[in-house]
């Protein structure tokens, strides 16, 4: 674990729990996981914890946007720690990848015509499409994908 994350549970005045840190550490190695996935990794490491226990760090992380949760319709929330940064994602709709996208220009890199007084600081964007591992033509037997050719 690294101890910028104990410096930075520290800098929010959160405590340093064992399951806390290894949720960090299952996120630091598999960003985009699900609760489940993150669950899994926990419980491999400490085999007392419960899936309430991954829920309640995820939502006081979230709440001190130590990390960011983010929703791909159809999709359970996907969690990462590559938050202050201006990015995005990018969804393949046949084999669900999902994959970071920086954005160009200032934060938040999209701007509404009228922002209603908000002060904004954060856009989020997912975009979906056809990953260039789909887009191929699949000629095994028994692949699921469809032989399309996506332009």
């Amino acid at each position: 674990m690294s101890s910028d994350y104990k410096t930075l549970l520290k800098s929010h005045k959160l405590s340093l729990t064992a399951v806390r840190l290894a949720v960090l550490d299952a996120l630091q190695t598999n960003p985009h996981a699900e609760a489940e996935q993150i669950f899994n990794l926990v419980k491999s490491k400490i085999v007392t914890t419960s899936l309430q226990a991954i829920y309640n760090n995820l939502n006081t992380l979230l709440e001190h946007r130590i990390i960011r949760e983010i929703k791909p319709k159809g999709r359970p929330s996907l969690y990462e720690t590559r938050v202050a940064d201006n990015h995005h994602h990018l969804v393949c709709r046949h084999c669900k990848q999902i994959m970071d996208i920086d954005c160009l220009g200032a934060t938040p890199c999209l701007m509404p015509k009228d922002d209603q007084g908000f002060i904004i600081d954060e856009a989020e964007v997912i975009l979906w499409g056809i990953c260039p591992s789909c887009q191929k033509p699949r000629t095994q037997k028994g692949d699921k994908h469809e032989q399309r050719k996506y332009r």
